[in-house]
């Protein structure tokens, strides 16, 4: 147990403690735990095949484990392939096929005993279960298991009627799916739109009136429409509305550092000097660079800080100020050099060398903090189409994680190059 403020500001505490038996709580124990605020979440998706689940499962991942909430996908496809090393065709999936069947169903088992053990054992806090889940009594069977483990199920439901978006989805995702290794496109539109059909005669899709006491979110024809239905807490409420704001629309977000500051020659952090010499040069071949991209309603977004702020202005297109784009704030060593911070503070310096992620610097940020800050600022570039977003170091470091996939953790260590821009084409799972 940490013994000072300064200890409980650095380390993460674990939200929930019980007694164990063997490496897990007594099921007793494990029931009542969720009633708890802080239990963990079992996120189930449901529909048809080809109505984005994966996709879905892959971007809640991304971001939970980006806000600092340990999350982990467990997509049953998968276990099903470790199981059948080579794939024949839709006739595995077929209601009469037994055998198949019954190696569907011990996968979907299987896979819900590594989200017992990642949630109960390793610490999880929230775990996807990427499957079909297509029946009433499938679902039943893991709300079941999650109240006898202590955890609270959400599901998320992917409707689509739309064969175009349908035969789209299974050219870009299926084509390249472990299961069509040396197919052609005809072929494997064929033997995926048979596997749909031998699901759909036993869709039950979540019901208003028969599921009413469920936790769900229904997304219908890829985010035209919502249902959501009994909301039990905050995650499941970030999870809705991170949902709400996700969409599809191919595009293109450019990430830029901007050009060399004052500061930036004499090695002082933070603060809030314009551009050197070298950072107005960096300013017009940006110019030049967004030109020839020829990039149809391209926004820009900057910090409200002068170098961010003289880079856009050379690009000569509107930009819009974010606030929560500012630099992180350093606090009592703004506009310290790194040598005088550990002159001065060599305590403070110490401790931000053991975890740069939650080192809060003395009146100032985390990388933890800045990225609670940020949030915002993801969800609005989800909604958006093709924006360049002009800022700062830390912050590109915690933007190019959340893009990359990258762990908490480690946001502090990616190298970020002066002058540079990244960009990342939309959707790209």
């Amino acid at each position: 147990m940490a013994t000072s403020p300064r200890e409980l500001t650095q380390n993460p505490l674990k939200k929930i403690w019980m007694p164990c038996k063997n490496g897990l709580p007594e099921k007793h124990i494990s029931q009542r735990r969720v009633c708890m605020t802080n239990c963990p979440t079992l996120i189930v998706t449901v529909g048809l095949p080809a109505r984005g689940k994966t996709y879905i499962s892959k971007k809640l991942t991304r971001y939970l484990n980006w806000i600092g909430v340990p999350t982990k996908e467990f997509n049953v496809g998968q276990y099903r392939r470790e199981c059948v090393k080579i794939y024949k065709s839709f006739e595995f999936f077929r209601p009469d096929n037994e055998e198949g069947l019954k190696i569907r169903r011990q996968c979907a088992l299987t896979a819900l005993n590594d989200v017992r053990q990642y949630l109960s054992v390793e610490g999880g806090q929230v775990a996807v279960f990427d499957a079909t889940n297509t029946t009433r009594q499938r679902r039943g069977t893991i709300t079941r298991f999650a109240e006898q483990n202590g955890f609270k199920v959400f599901f998320v439901e992917s409707v689509c009627e739309d064969p175009d978006v349908i035969a789209e989805n299974i050219v870009q995702v299926k084509l390249g799916s472990p299961d069509y290794i040396d197919c052609n496109t005809e072929e494997v539109v064929e033997d995926f739109m048979k596997r749909i059909k031998c699901y759909e005669n036993s869709y039950q899709p979540l019901d208003e009136v028969l599921d009413r006491d469920l936790s769900y979110i229904k997304i219908m024809d890829v985010g035209r429409r919502y249902l959501v239905n009994q909301v039990q807490d905050h995650i499941q409420s970030r999870i809705v509305y991170y949902l709400m704001n996700i969409h599809i629309t191919p595009r293109s977000i450019y990430l830029c550092r901007h050009g060399e500051s004052d500061h930036n020659v004499k090695g002082r952090i933070g603060g809030d000097s314009g551009l050197s010499g070298r950072g107005k040069e960096f300013a017009k071949c940006l110019e030049k660079f967004i030109q020839e991209q020829n990039i149809k309603d391209l926004k820009v977004w900057t910090s409200q800080m002068k170098r961010t702020i003289q880079t856009a202005e050379a690009v000569a297109v509107p930009y819009e100020q974010w606030k929560a784009l500012n630099e992180i704030d350093a606090g009592v060593c703004e506009e310290m050099m790194y040598e005088e911070i550990q002159g001065h503070f060599p305590q403070e310096f110490a401790l931000r060398d053991q975890d740069k992620y939650r080192y809060r610097y003395p009146k100032g940020e985390s990388y933890e903090d800045l990225v609670q800050r940020l949030e915002p600022v993801i969800m609005e570039l989800e909604r958006q189409e093709n924006v360049l977003v002009i800022c700062h170091q830390a912050v590109m470091r915690c933007l190019l994680a959340y893009f990359l996939d990258k762990s908490a953790g480690s946001q502090g260590q990616l190298i970020i190059s002066g002058c540079s821009a990244y960009n990342r084409s939309v959707p790209q799972e």
